[in-house]
């Protein structure tokens, strides 16, 4: 997943940002209101958090912005800020959660998945597709009951097509939940990642279908070996 933080504290944002990316988020990081908006133009993100003492346009006001540009990416605002009236303001402005600081990384990390799950529909921090079983609170992940130890971005990879399956996942939003700014990750490259996971998964009956021109879905597969009709 692939988060956008803006923060104007170097401090906060470096800790926030190493903390999110040892959880296994690829964190973009900008310090400015004005600086997301223009990220946000050229770049899609599956969550934003944002402070409000932001320097010219404030968090509020950017959420405001986000919200009345249609964007529906969730953001959790994360801020000093602990007045009423200020939670008040910036839930009704459109963000999805609001938490104060100081804040413990745990709890963060609970409300993002929290958040994470709910728009893209999923009820439980435990994600299944037949024997497969992932618990993205736990950062554990079984196979017909035996532990799956994956690498940071094969479990990038499988977190995003458990979230959106049995839909197809796209080939370009897989490289966008893997990059950030300060890496360079080409399309080949999640041809790699998946040739992982089906060498992995295939022989528990788990099949990773390609989807010519668009991405890839996660099927069962029946004894015969076919593809099981969906």
């Amino acid at each position: 997943m692939r988060l956008l933080l803006v923060e104007d504290d170097v401090m906060v944002a470096s800790g926030v940002k190493l903390g999110l990316c040892n959880a296994g988020y690829t964190v973009d990081w900008v310090p400015s209101a004005e600086r997301a908006e223009r990220a946000l133009e050229s770049d899609s993100f599956d969550l934003a958090i944002v402070d409000i003492g932001l320097p010219g346009i404030d968090g509020l006001e950017l959420t405001r912005r986000l919200r009345t540009s249609g964007l529906q990416m969730p953001v959790l605002i994360l801020t000093a800020r602990d007045a009423l009236h200020d939670r008040v303001q910036g839930l009704d402005l459109g963000a999805d959660d609001y938490m104060v600081k100081p804040f413990e990384l745990p709890e963060l990390l609970a409300r993002l998945r929290a958040l994470l799950r709910r728009s893209q529909a999923a009820t439980s921090a435990v994600l299944g597709f037949g024997p497969l079983e992932m618990d993205t609170a736990l950062r554990r992940i079984t196979l017909a009951g035996e532990p799956l130890e994956l690498g940071p971005r094969e479990w990038t990879v499988l977190e995003y097509l458990l979230l959106l399956a049995p839909k197809p996942a796209a080939k370009d939003k897989l490289l966008q939940a893997l990059t950030g700014w300060d890496k360079e990750i080409t399309p080949n490259t999640i041809e790699v990642y998946i040739s992982r996971l089906r060498a992995r998964l295939e022989p528990a009956g788990v099949c990773l279908r390609s989807i010519r021109g668009f991405g890839y879905r996660l099927e069962m597969t029946v004894a015969t070996g076919d593809v099981a009709p969906t």
